[in-house]
């Protein structure tokens, strides 16, 4: 089993929930339900795994929570 970290965000023209998997190429999806959205980037992450395992262009480190005065 691997566990691959997602960013997920919401599409303004869509509505729709966008995921990525940072640093792997093609690891990309969309779905209306956070649940849809991970049912598709499983799909699409063993999919790619069929050719071996990837060369990720970088790891997942966090998210950071910048604050900017207004």
């Amino acid at each position: 089993m691997r566990t691959y970290s997602a960013v997920i965000e919401r599409c303004s023209e869509t509505g729709l929930l966008v995921g990525h998997v940072p640093g792997f190429p093609g690891a990309h999806s969309q779905g209306a339900t956070l649940d849809e959205l991970q049912a598709n980037l499983q799909e699409v992450i063993a999919m790619l795994l069929e050719d071996g395992e990837p060369s990720l262009e970088s790891d997942f480190v966090g998210l950071q929570q910048i604050v900017v005065p207004a």
